[in-house]
């Protein structure tokens, strides 16, 4: 059992006497935003959306092709003619190539272009949004597993604080045996919560190492091996409930994004009732040919020929009837858009119901930490004078292990008050958008 308790030093000696970087809030959410790979999804996505609307003038543009061909005819032809003599028969063969540029050019297709153009425009706008709201979550994310380490932090140094009164207890017990005044229950009572609270120290310290690799996770791994936070959580006390639930509806990237949506869709409706109407195209086409009859058996024909020249017009094309697919499908586009209206209705309503259970946990949480600060500096008084008492022996230790079970249970308290209402205020900032900025 020595020999464990020896080791458990040891460990906790060294570990803590390695040199650890510090790494501050702002250091850790600069590298999420850049390395984080949820970041960095998002990110790509809307560069494929900002390589789309690039193109989307595309739209406007003739259609240009450039045509070839080269054909060899090898045929057994037969010719009759009213002169017999000039009947012939036999194998004849041409060689015939050329090439044509042609060209189409919508000039109307129901406004479908216009329609096309601006929801390419719209989708890298919204691929925008969606890299805002993934960086405001992944902020978020960053906060609370930075300030879980600190609380973590801070519940290691209320164990390492408590352990002092328990080694006094120690000290005390073994005097107290040691002159015929104490019992040996009291001295092995003492050694065991001092053992368990050594325990703690290495679980507590295992836990915090397990945290820093989660945070270290979510910025790819750019952090120290070794690395420190800070030691105090910080909270904004003058988040007022109407700044922020007026920003919900109009900073919230998320649901912007879905409004996005909402308007895409719309656009997507239009494109679909343009393929009611007619379609006007300009085509013209420039052609040319050269044909080479090696071997011929008709004396009509010429031994080579060339052809070019320009062709252009314009074409209408009327839809008529394909079995009402279009009909079909601008049904469904309204039904499409009519969904992603309730899809928005729905998150908007979820989204400001959860700021305002935000804002009712911010304001609890600060409350109860303004009453669990006036709890620790009791029960720490109390702490002392049970101790106090102990040493002249007026207390026993049952009672001052009471009074140690009621401060640790006041550390556990405020500690987690003072995460719990940092966790609301960086939900509430999250909510309205106001993280990224």
């Amino acid at each position: 059992m020595k020999r464990s308790l020896v080791a458990v030093v040891l460990v906790s000696f060294f570990t803590s006497g390695v040199a650890q970087e510090l790494v501050t809030l702002e250091q850790a959410i600069a590298l999420a935003i850049e390395n984080n790979y949820d970041v960095r999804i998002s990110k790509a996505n809307l560069k494929a959306a900002t390589t789309d609307n690039n193109f989307a003038i595309a739209a406007f543009l003739p259609q240009i092709n450039a045509v070839g061909n080269y054909t060899v005819n090898d045929t057994d032809q037969e010719f009759r003619f009213e002169n017999t003599a000039n009947n012939r028969s036999g194998n004849a063969k041409s060689i015939s190539y050329g090439g044509s540029l042609q060209l189409v050019w919508t000039l109307f297709d129901g406004t479908r272009m216009f329609a096309t153009r601006e929801r390419i425009e719209q989708l890298e706008r919204q691929g925008l949004l969606q890299v805002k709201e993934q960086m405001v979550n992944t902020i978020a994310s960053i906060i609370t597993n930075y300030y879980d380490v600190i609380r973590q932090k801070q519940q290691l140094r209320a164990i390492q604080e408590q352990m002092s009164v328990n080694e006094e207890r120690v000290k005390l017990a073994e005097r107290k045996l040691q002159v015929g005044t104490g019992a040996k229950p009291e001295l092995l009572q003492a050694r065991v919560d001092l053992n368990a609270q050594r325990a703690s120290v290495v679980q507590q310290e295992t836990l915090i190492m397990q945290l820093k690799e989660n945070l270290n996770t979510l910025l790819d791994m750019k952090l120290p091996i070794t690395f420190d936070v800070a030691d105090t959580i910080l909270i904004d006390t003058s988040i007022q409930r109407e700044e922020v639930l007026g920003k919900i509806n109009t900073e919230n990237y998320g649901l912007l994004a879905t409004q996005r949506s909402l308007y895409i869709n719309q656009l997507a409706m239009r494109e679909r009732k343009a393929e009611l109407l007619p379609t006007l195209n300009f085509v013209g086409a420039y052609n040319t040919t050269h044909n080479d009859n090696v071997r011929l058996i008709n004396p009509f024909s010429a031994l080579q020929s060339d052809f070019q020249g320009i062709n252009y017009g314009l074409t209408l094309s009327v839809p008529i009837l394909n079995g009402f697919n279009t009909q079909r499908l601008v049904q469904q586009s309204k039904i499409a858009y009519d969904r992603q209206k309730l899809v928005y209705d729905q998150q908007r309503t979820a989204v400001n119901a959860a700021a305002r259970n935000a804002y009712i946990n911010y304001q609890n949480a600060l409350a109860i930490l303004a009453m669990e600060e006036e709890n620790i500096l009791l029960a720490k008084e109390n702490v002392s004078i049970a101790l106090e008492s102990f040493k002249r022996g007026s207390t026993t230790m049952v009672e001052l292990r009471t009074t140690q079970q009621s401060l640790e249970l006041a550390y556990n308290r405020l500690i987690n008050t003072r995460y719990n209402a940092k966790v609301a205020e960086t939900e509430l900032l999250r909510l309205s958008g106001a993280l990224l900025k």
